[in-house]
């Protein structure tokens, strides 16, 4: 089979991105993002909200990904890029400086979607693409939000190992693996570090998982996860690609 081009790949990407943005499947997600953009916060009142769904972003031939929670309502949902915009020490800084140590991302910083920041055989989306109240996606906007993650899944046909930031990106990994007719039994259960080979079968997607803490405040400022604790996932999944026996 031809290799797949970078620029192809993120042809295909576009297509998969303007469904993504251009989606309306939950009302109560839609009028939530609208309401946070009309109202702002005052600390960017100046800003135009980006207020729709948030596609993801990253290496079109990443062999990495990380599946976050979904954006927030004064980051992502107002700079349009994931992990983007939720201010200095933010979940966004706090993992591209982790991605950054370890040869992930050209900058420990991400603030808005042209600050030259640019990852590197990595790609990051969220498990739902709109921010939810209080951070909380009820599971049927979950669920209809599969749709996009299978659709980006089918271009990013180079990775091997998954990230899940938080329990809510880990069960929604888990679910688009079954959708994918993928076993799982025993159920992977999720623990920071911990690392899941699962028998994919011929789902062509891939065998490893590994749960880390999401990189939200509440986590990061009670030092449940700490900069060391989230680097080492990071350190573990490039010691994984970097060794092909590891992955299968």
């Amino acid at each position: 089979m031809k290799p797949v081009s970078r620029p192809d790949l993120r042809r295909e990407l576009a297509d998969v991105h303007h469904a993504i943005v251009s989606c309306e499947r939950c009302p109560r997600l839609r009028d939530y993002c609208r309401r946070v953009a009309r109202d702002k916060k005052r600390a960017y009142r100046d800003d135009t909200y980006w207020a729709r769904p948030v596609p993801g972003f990253g290496d079109p031939a990443a062999r990495l990904l990380i599946v976050g929670l979904a954006p927030a309502a004064h980051g992502a949902n107002r700079t349009g890029r994931v992990f983007t915009g939720d201010g200095t020490g933010g979940s966004g800084d706090f993992l591209m400086a982790a991605l950054h140590r370890t040869g992930f991302a050209s900058l420990p910083t991400s603030r808005h979607r042209f600050d030259g920041l640019a990852l590197r055989d990595a790609y990051i989306l969220a498990a739902v693409r709109c921010a939810p109240p209080d951070n909380k996606p009820l599971p049927e906007e979950i669920t209809r939000c599969l749709d996009h993650l299978d659709a980006e899944l089918d271009v990013l046909r180079h990775v091997q190992v998954v990230v899940a930031l938080g329990k809510i990106g880990y069960d929604a990994w888990l679910k688009a693996a079954k959708r994918r007719g993928v076993r799982l039994s025993p159920r992977p259960q999720f623990a920071h570090g911990a690392v899941a080979r699962i028998d994919v079968g011929k789902s062509g997607l891939p065998a490893v998982l590994i749960g880390c803490y999401h990189p939200s405040r509440q986590n990061t400022n009670t030092g449940v996860l700490t900069a060391r604790m989230m680097r080492d996932v990071f350190v573990k999944a490039r010691a994984m690609l970097d060794s092909k026996a590891s992955l299968r």
